[in-house]
């Protein structure tokens, strides 16, 4: 880790050249540092801060280094485990002023968000991920870690046009370095998404009249993955818990999870800013709420002394809820200023372009994918809210994503795809009507599934399937019956006493991501549709990996991967022509 000398700023011959999201910095921009309080964000002394000039963003100076690389740091990426939902359980005794200065990293922000959450784990057995194949051109980027002086973090946030105050302390400085050291890998992944996700929530936030900044939340909820799935059961891009979901008209049982649609849950959450707004007046009691519910924030104000500044109340708030809010500011400046410290966007392939179609009749995902020549996953993927790959169009018009190239093949084709193997895809499906939209199953416990997971399944809550077969814990022993009372989504299968068809923990995980997985340590590896995926090996080169596959050639891979030149990355994925 480098520490960067006050004087002089680390890449100024760089930057001064550099247009964009990256600043130049006049030559007083380190002088004099405001020292602060750790904890309250309050600066002893007011001094010089630096004066920041924003420029273009044209002058990059050498190709991008690295890639989507080493998987480890992913899975110990962080996604909150309570979201929304109020922890039953006290908040702890909070530490003492002098104890948070001293205190190591861990101590000093709290509760880290759960280590081994299993929504980040999907992200790597996710479809898209074979796609981060292509770094952003024209950018500096390298595993050199800098560590600017508090006076440059403190400037840069005060330079980011925000409504949601970003304060910066002690606290936020330790949770930035997490992102831009530890967790570098991680951010790479999540610009990339941000292309995809930021336009469509920074749509939804300006038409409710909230600060765009907001969208940085799902950035610390899910590391935008639609498909998170938290160990306590919050779900999507905004890690939404089953009770409070259906509070903002969320569609959640057997067939559908619309926490899970991105679009949905984006007007859900902005509905609960509002709301939580309208109740606190203060943007970081709206976040901290978020987090650990409305109850958790009153109990905390109340033990402050009816005081309402996040800082004021932050030792007497639940352990994770402090490190949930400076762990936004810091998300919102890694995602502003990741190119002050060496880290550069993965640019994603699959296309960032879709069409809405509505769907009419009963339809499976193997019909759209065999027809239109689109891979499974893609489909998964776009229509994450689909629980067992059947879109109940019958029941209710319903939503249907794909690219937009596709989606007029889509309406070209309607009558073919409707027709395509109906028998043996929807036959075991029933229409029900409204007096039989409740039913009772029985669910056969899969290794790996605890009472959370097997309640998002079915759309239930936690609670009522611990009622319903005398549990008292969130373990269950695989094998194990369990009598579950289901909404159906307004289908009932032939076959109700068992799992229904296509019942899968998370949205993402099916047969092919499966096999993915237990073959992710062989180079190559099938991915379904007309492609296999291969990681690069030191050494190889297109021409020696297009002669490993017979009938391949250089000029295929690029085309299928959307390369223009032949320079390759170890580590790698690449798109394979199956011939």
């Amino acid at each position: 880790m480098k520490i960067m000398p006050q004087l002089e700023h680390p890449r100024r011959k760089s930057i001064d050249k550099q247009e964009g999201n990256c600043f130049v910095l006049r030559n007083d921009a380190y002088r004099n540092p405001i020292e602060m309080n750790p904890v309250t964000g309050v600066w002893a002394t007011a001094r010089v801060s630096p004066t920041l000039i924003p420029t273009r963003s044209d002058g990059f100076i050498s190709t991008a280094k690295t890639c989507f690389a080493t998987l480890f740091f992913l899975l110990l990426f962080c996604i909150p485990a309570f979201a929304q939902e109020p922890l039953e359980e006290e908040p702890e005794e909070p530490l003492t002023e002098q104890e948070t200065v001293s205190a190591p990293f861990d101590s000093i922000i709290g509760m880290l968000p759960d280590m081994l959450d299993t929504g980040t784990y999907n992200i790597l057995e996710s479809w898209h991920v074979n796609y981060f194949t292509r770094p952003e051109e024209n950018c500096e980027d390298n595993d050199e870690k800098l560590v600017f002086p508090d006076s440059i973090y403190k400037a840069r946030l005060a330079m980011m046009p925000c409504i949601v105050p970003m304060t910066f302390n002690e606290t936020v400085r330790k949770c930035i370095e997490l992102y831009a050291n530890r967790r570098r890998n991680t951010v790479r992944y999540m610009m990339g998404m941000a292309d995809f996700y930021f336009p469509m929530i920074e749509q939804k936030l300006d038409a409710a009249g909230l600060p765009l900044e907001l969208k940085y939340l799902a950035v610390v909820e899910s590391a935008l993955n639609p498909t998170a799935q938290s160990r306590v059961g919050a779900c999507g891009l905004w890690q939404f818990m089953l009770p409070t979901g259906k509070h903002y008209n969320l569609e959640i049982n057997s067939l559908i999870d619309r926490r899970f649609d991105p679009e949905a849950a984006t007007e859900a959450a902005c509905n609960y800013f509002k709301d939580m707004y309208q109740r606190y007046g203060d943007w970081l009691l709206v976040l901290a709420s978020y987090n650990c519910g409305p109850g958790n924030v009153d109990k905390a104000i109340r033990r402050s002394g009816g005081k309402t500044d996040f800082w004021q109340i932050f030792q007497n708030l639940p352990r994770e809820t402090r490190s949930y809010v400076p762990l936004f500011i810091a998300a919102a400046y890694i995602m502003t200023y990741h190119c002050d410290h060496n880290i550069c966007p993965v640019r994603s392939q699959f296309s960032v372009v879709t069409d809405t179609l509505m769907v009419s009749r009963l339809l499976h995902f193997d019909q759209i994918a065999e027809i239109l020549q689109i891979e499974k996953d893609a489909i998964r993927f776009y229509n994450p809210q689909y629980k067992r790959e059947i879109i109940p169009g019958n029941i209710a018009p319903s939503i249907l994503r794909l690219p937009i190239d596709k989606s007029f093949s889509f309406i070209d084709s309607e009558d073919s795809i409707y027709s395509h193997r109906i028998d043996e895809l929807l036959s075991a499906c029933t229409p029900a009507d409204a007096s039989k939209r409740n039913e009772k199953i029985t669910h056969t416990v899969k290794a790996g599934e605890n009472v959370y997971t097997v309640a998002n399944l079915y759309g239930v809550t936690a609670k009522s399937l611990r009622q319903w077969n005398g549990l008292s814990g969130s373990r269950l022993t695989p094998g194990r019956k369990l009598k579950i009372n289901i909404d159906n989504g307004g289908l009932t299968y032939s076959s109700a006493s068992t799992n229904p068809p296509a019942a899968s923990s998370t949205p993402a995980a099916t047969s092919s991501t499966a096999s993915s997985t237990a073959s992710s340590a062989k180079t190559t590896s099938s991915t379904g549709g007309g492609f296999i995926s291969y990681k690069v090996q030191t050494g190889d080169t297109l021409s020696s990996i297009a002669d490993k596959h017979k009938g391949v050639t250089v000029k295929s891979i690029q085309e299928v991967n959307g390369m223009t030149t032949t320079k390759i990355r170890t580590g790698q994925t690449l798109k394979i022509p199956k011939v």
